[in-house]
């Protein structure tokens, strides 16, 4: 394992580091102490590799992640995991607002809560949360699964597409287009994979789904007082 101290090395110094595996993997697994909520910490990897960060990280740890298997054991900062392509990012704490924004795929485990905009714009990554997350979460969010384990905040999925959204607790308010929809036998199926994916243990039967009512997808001069 190569071990990188932050209060000796630089972010660039690591993130050079972590690119130099792409093209060669001679080195797979990293550890970072110290990172004392630096920004842009382990961005843009591309390759098979564990990274674990000792500590509380800043504004968007992870961000671009491909392949990697990232854990921060602390909380991160806004933007953790932003546009993600694949591989799995675990925060052991609370994460910001923003997590998982524009991600295209992986996995995403929250082990806290979550702020505002959780999953804003995701493209399909699957996002699982133990605890709650704020207001707006899944806005304009297109493809992938957000699984909410405690409760959201005002306005979720306000604008989404075709995101599945699966919370346990309570819903303050369902944003513009979002509806609660039917828990069949294939979303249990579903949220099931999800929660063991995310090593989180709870029934998938006391999940509500969330979703999209379609009715914003073209105009309609019937609904102008909804856009």
């Amino acid at each position: 394992m190569k071990t990188y101290d932050l209060t000796e090395a630089t972010v660039r110094d690591l993130n050079q580091a972590l690119h130099d595996q792409s093209p060669e993997c001679v080195e797979r697994e990293f550890e970072v102490l110290n990172p004392k909520g630096q920004h842009n910490i382990a961005c843009g990897i591309d390759q098979n590799l564990s990274v674990d960060i000792k500590g509380h990280a800043g504004y968007f740890c992870a961000g671009m992640n491909k392949k990697a298997h990232v854990t921060i054991h602390g909380n991160v900062g806004q933007g953790v995991a932003e546009n993600m392509m694949s591989g799995t990012v675990r925060v052991k704490g609370d994460a910001s607002q923003a997590a998982g924004a524009t991600a295209h795929g992986g996995l995403l485990v929250i082990e806290g809560n979550a702020g505002a905009r959780c999953g804003i714009s995701m493209k399909g990554v699957d996002i699982v949360v133990k605890g709650n997350v704020g207001h707006m979460s899944c806005f304009m969010a297109q493809a992938g699964s957000l699984v909410v384990c405690g409760d959201a905040g005002e306005a979720l999925g306000d604008s989404l597409y075709e995101v599945h959204i699966y919370v346990k607790g309570t819903v303050k308010s369902l944003g513009a287009d979002c509806i609660e929809k039917e828990m069949r036998d294939e979303h249990i199926a579903e949220l099931t994979d999800l929660l063991n994916r995310a090593g989180v243990d709870e029934d998938p039967a006391s999940f509500k789904r969330y979703g999209s009512a379609r009715q914003l997808y073209n105009f309609k001069v019937d609904n102008v007082s909804a856009y």
